[in-house]
């Protein structure tokens, strides 16, 4: 099939892949970028399309592919890991955190016991809250990977030793 018969057929499936992609996104200008989206994947990898197959199953596979590989990535993208033990703040809305008199006094406990933690453990622990990669936080110590790990990890037992009675 030649390029021209190619693009003619394609262009030719214009109404129907955007009934599909409104029927995937349920919004109108989602399904417009989508179809544009189907339509360059299409011309850019017509080399991978068989002749004498079905170029529209091929065509609304790439559409249903699209989609679906855009859906991952946004949830992806909106997915927020705390890395506390039960995942509380996993994909807790900002909005929905209540600031309270009970979690301020918490946070200020907190911060209190992590102050209150030896320097060898204190000071990389804070730096890891702070953003610090391990690798960073290494660097700027002259600790390794390992030791920096440890320390961290000792930081977070000691903590939830001193704040196991504390609600």
């Amino acid at each position: 099939m030649t390029a021209i018969e190619f693009n003619y057929q394609l262009t030719g499936f214009r109404s129907n892949l955007e009934r599909f992609a409104l029927s995937l996104t349920s919004n109108m200008e989602d399904a417009k970028d989508l179809t544009q989206d189907t339509y360059l994947k299409a011309i850019s990898h017509r080399d991978k399309f068989a002749d004498h197959t079905n170029l529209k199953a091929w065509v609304f596979t790439i559409m249903k592919n699209t989609f679906i590989n855009n859906y991952r990535r946004a949830v992806k993208t909106k997915t927020k890991f705390d890395h506390t033990n039960d995942l509380y703040f996993l994909n807790l809305n900002k909005e929905s955190l209540d600031i309270s008199p009970e979690s301020v006094l918490s946070a200020s406990e907190i911060k209190k016991k992590i102050n209150k933690l030896e320097d060898e453990y204190r000071v990389p622990f804070k730096m890891h809250l702070s953003g610090y990669k391990y690798k960073e936080i290494g660097e700027k110590l002259n600790l390794k990977i390992g030791t920096v790990k440890s320390r961290i990890y000792f930081s977070r037992q000691k903590l939830m030793i001193a704040l196991k009675d504390f609600n």
